[in-house]
């Protein structure tokens, strides 16, 4: 299974900042740790061109040239710096090559992205690029394949995604998220499933069941990206709701099981995780992975695709 890398751009925060940076590092950290058989690979650079399928050419120029203004930058909660232009690009790129691997191998990573609050002409919520939109449509424009499903499943709704994607049949956006949370203005996706504050394990999994049989009922993607947040574990600052680490696991593992038995290409991001201790953060990413590298060890038979296996 490959994994794409990007923690070693590292953006230079404020004291203080509450976006937990680290975290990146310590998941492929540990990642490698417990797996050494994994593939991991730095991630490439999204091409200006690469994020014109999503992005408006002013809003790349101003996130590259350093011309983001006072008000663009606190909206994204980041100040801009060199650091920052070229780590949007690689987060993007990362999902990028973890979508093209995933449709060779059946399953790939992008050890960061997520950035669904990224909108065509402004990004949000520490999100600057929006790169499960960026990656789709370039699967698309590769001929890779025809039909994609954005599965997001962190705590806050993929409020730039579903807006980016609103037109764009070809592009199914499913959002798992807190009624009440962040972002408090919502916008609509294809599958909108908001849940309730403190919704634990019990729930959560139900509503996951039932927006993955409505999703494939109405669509029949080639590959999924999926946004495997660890913000809906109950010890996460940000996040309101009470998933446990193992229900957080099964979740996972019923996103897997579906895109397998389907013989669904499947492109992992970490997307959020704000845990009021990292190691609960990095736990709950961790497990992805191992999740994931279980279904990897699984013939995948991609329609349209030569297996190695």
């Amino acid at each position: 299974m490959k994994a794409f890398y990007s923690d070693h751009f590292v953006l230079p925060l404020p004291a203080g900042h509450r976006f937990p940076m680290e975290k990146y590092r310590l998941i492929r950290e540990a990642a490698q740790a417990a797996d050494p058989s994994m593939q991991f690979c730095e991630a490439p650079r999204a091409s200006d061109g690469e994020l014109a399928l999503a992005h408006h050419p002013r809003y790349i120029q101003a996130v590259s040239e350093g011309l983001l203004s006072e008000r663009e930058q606190k909206q994204i909660g980041f100040p801009w710096s060199v650091q920052m232009s070229e780590r949007s690009r690689r987060s993007a790129g990362a999902t990028i090559a973890a979508c093209r691997a995933a449709l060779e191998d059946g399953i790939s990573f992008n050890l960061a992205g997520g950035t669904h609050h990224a909108f065509s002409d402004h990004g949000e919520g520490f999100c600057v690029f929006n790169d499960a939109a960026v990656a789709s449509r370039l699967m698309q424009a590769e001929r890779r394949v025809r039909e994609v499903a954005i599965v997001d499943l962190d705590v806050h709704q993929g409020n730039g995604t579903a807006a980016i994607l609103a037109a764009d049949d070809s592009i199914f956006t499913l959002s798992l998220h807190g009624e009440n949370n962040y972002p408090f203005s919502k916008e609509r996706s294809d599958l909108d499933m908001p849940l309730p504050d403190g919704a634990g394990d019990g729930v959560y999994l139900a509503a996951l069941d039932d927006a993955l049989a409505q999703m494939f009922a109405r669509f029949s993607p080639q590959l999924i990206v999926y946004l495997a947040g660890a913000d809906p574990h109950e010890g996460d600052r940000l996040g309101r709701l009470k998933l446990t680490l193992d229900g957080l696991a099964e979740r996972d593992r019923r996103v897997f099981s579906a895109a397998h038995e389907r013989g669904i290409a499947v492109a992992v991001t970490m997307a959020g995780g704000y845990g009021r201790h990292i190691a609960d953060t990095v736990s709950v990413h961790a497990r992805t992975i191992a999740m994931a590298a279980r279904f990897a060890a699984l013939p995948w038979p991609l329609p349209g695709t030569v297996q190695a296996r």
